[in-house]
């Protein structure tokens, strides 16, 4: 080998070892870029969960809120919201008396976090139409069918109790848990609200009838005892009359007449005798009521 050759070898050799490290480099940053692209971290946010799929079967293990690994292609994260729920649901139902009811009831309600990855595998995240609706559908049916329409009237806060407690019940085998039911409103036919209104009527008028009759007999008692009171009144005032209170009546009677006298006697024409008063006797009456 000559001279030449020999440095060529040199040259190759020295190249080689200055582009090794580069290429390593390369490698290195291509997998580590691969790597992030594939996404190995998935981020939980408040009021959710994460089921963690293993090359798509669903695991026992629930992810709570933050930040967590997983393993890039075998390993999948599902987000399912566990937050609480509202739900307005109108159904259409018949009451024991045969009416026919429309109900437009509320439903608050939220996945048990904890049991969120069987939510996921047995009913998957349209749970809502798939098993909240029906139930409600089914529950104000059962429900509406124990009361009569007035009833459900008058009765609002039994019958809305006895909703939730079935309705929770049934949704609860499911996990789902139910925070708060409530019945935003009753609507029933046209016949019916008339007869309604008309049993309200009257009602109101019969009431009216019986205050009226109720004030009436106070008021006859009441004169039955005014009349007693003076009749026995007058009772005790005969009791206490006395000849002597009669002339005692008689004689101021005269001192009245004699204050008033003006001291002419009357004129008398015709025949016959004038007239005296009996000066001397009302005198000495006016000394004994003195004395």
């Amino acid at each position: 080998m000559d001279e030449r050759n020999v440095y060529r070898a040199k040259e190759a050799m020295q190249s080689a070892m200055k582009k090794g490290p580069m290429r390593l480099a390369l490698i290195i940053g291509a997998i580590l870029v691969g790597f992030l692209f594939l996404s190995p971290w998935v981020q939980i946010g408040a009021g959710q969960r994460g089921i963690v799929l293993n090359f798509g079967a669903v695991q026992k293990d629930v992810l709570g809120e933050g930040l967590h690994f997983r393993v890039p292609i075998m390993q999948r994260v599902a987000i399912m919201d566990v937050k609480v729920q509202k739900s307005l649901t109108n159904a259409a139902a018949s009451s024991s008396d045969l009416q026919e009811v429309s109900s437009e009831v509320a439903l608050n309600y939220h996945i048990v976090p904890d049991k969120a990855n069987i939510v996921y595998q047995s009913i998957g995240i349209q749970f809502k139409e798939r098993i909240i609706d029906p139930a409600v559908q089914e529950v104000v049916k059962a429900v509406t069918a124990r009361y009569t329409a007035e009833e459900l009237i008058t009765k609002r806060p039994a019958v809305s109790e006895a909703m939730r407690a079935n309705l929770a019940e049934r949704l609860l085998v499911h996990n789902i848990a139910v925070d708060a039911f409530s019945i935003v409103g009753f609507s029933f036919s046209k016949i019916f609200m008339e007869a309604i209104e008309s049993k309200q009527t009257a009602e109101q008028l019969a009431l009216k009838s019986k205050r009226d009759l109720d004030r009436i007999k106070i008021e006859a008692e009441q004169r039955v005892t005014t009349a007693k009171a003076e009749a026995e009144s007058l009772r005790l005032q005969r009791a206490n009359i006395s000849p002597d209170l009669i002339e005692l009546r008689k004689i101021e009677a005269n001192l009245k007449a004699i204050d008033k006298w003006n001291g002419i006697l009357p004129q008398v024409t015709g025949g016959g005798a004038v007239p005296f008063i009996g000066v001397g006797d009302i005198q000495r009456d006016k000394q004994i009521i003195r004395k």
